[in-house]
């Protein structure tokens, strides 16, 4: 009964957040960083504007958008990390800002930049320490470890002093701190950076494994697109502290680029103009092309490369999502640059003391 009440309060709520800092602004010099002892000014910096969105418990969730755009800000207020400037979140049936016990029990927050292993202790030491910290049962303890090790092939690496171990060696082992007290909420901000694309791909399984076998809502941000495709259905993305997009991946791919990517090997040479026919040239060598294709008019193409050029194999795919991304954030700054030029401005003020 408990595990379904948690399992049921496992989601996330934002209503209207933001995110101000008021940062001093001042030129450089001697003389400018005197004066700024008795008047300074200040502006101030919209880190996240009115987000909205709501995540039901076991949802698998990427959170996207460039650098500067609010992710991790987001992340932090969700954990409690950060009070919101207004507002209101609830995570797991909590306030996160109120750091209630309860409340801390159920969420975990991974940052792939961050570390909480015990630099000169093994990692064994730090899930001693975190078993305590949390209390944990000895019983659930010896239970989540087991998981965890097979899970995550553990074994060789928790006798071993942390810095000792490679990058992706290390994550694993922050990976499995991170969940030793099995939160319902999972903020992963950046957990697979710095990982070659085997130990990325091992933590994807990880994850999704975890999520399917205890119910757990995970909310990722990441710039490695792989992560999004492989572990988030849903996605979404916010730019300068505002909601962009709020909904299926592939829908977003298919409003933001509804053309299909054709590539082609050729049995021998083919003029660009003789492509062009079928599509927007976007590669052409010797023996390969790339075509961007209408997917209205995909089969028509298809059929007409087919028979009028030596093709030796064919393949269709959706546009890379990278590319997706970059056209949305462009388009969004376009859009921007046009709102500035008509009078709007980030707020400033001056302070005299």
């Amino acid at each position: 009964m408990a595990e379904r009440a948690a399992e049921a309060e496992a989601g996330v709520e934002v209503d209207a957040l933001s995110k101000h800092y008021k940062v001093h602004k001042r030129p450089p010099g001697t003389l400018a960083a005197l004066r700024s002892l008795w008047s300074r000014s200040y502006e101030t910096v919209r880190a996240v504007d009115g987000l909205s969105f709501s995540i039901a418990p076991g949802e698998r969730v990427g959170f996207l958008g460039p650098n500067g755009a609010g992710k991790t800000t987001t992340l932090k207020v969700l954990s409690g990390l950060l009070y919101p400037t207004q507002g209101q979140v609830r995570v797991a049936g909590h306030t996160p800002q109120q750091r209630e016990v309860r409340f801390l029990k159920r969420i975990t927050l991974v940052m792939g930049q961050k570390q909480q292993l015990l630099w000169d202790l093994p990692p064994s030491e730090t899930y001693a320490l975190n078993r305590a910290i949390y209390d944990v049962s000895r019983g659930d303890f010896e239970a989540t470890m087991k998981e965890l090790t097979e899970l995550l092939d553990l074994g060789p690496l928790l006798g071993k002093p942390t810095r000792q171990l490679s990058l992706g060696e290390r994550m694993k082992c922050e990976l499995a701190a991170a969940l030793l007290h099995r939160p319902r909420v999972l903020f992963l901000d950046e957990p697979t950076i710095g990982l070659d694309v085997n130990m990325q791909a091992a933590m994807r399984d990880f994850i999704r494994a975890y999520n399917e076998r205890h119910g757990a809502t995970v909310i990722l941000t990441s710039h490695y697109m792989a992560d999004v495709l492989a572990l988030c259905p849903r996605v979404i993305v916010i730019d300068k502290g505002k909601l962009l997009y709020d909904g299926d991946l592939k829908a977003l791919a298919r409003r933001i680029s509804p053309d299909k990517l054709v590539t082609l090997e050729l049995r021998a040479p083919v003029a660009a103009p003789d492509l062009s026919k079928f599509g927007v040239v976007v590669e052409h060598g010797e023996h390969r092309a790339a075509l961007r294709v209408p997917q209205t008019g995909l089969q028509a193409a298809i059929a007409g490369l087919l028979a009028a050029l030596p093709v030796e194999d064919l393949t269709v795919v959706d546009p890379p999502l990278e590319d997706v991304m970059r056209q949305l954030f462009a388009s969004t700054s376009a859009s921007t640059s046009t709102s500035t030029s008509t009078g709007e401005s980030t707020s400033t003020s001056t302070d005299a003391g």
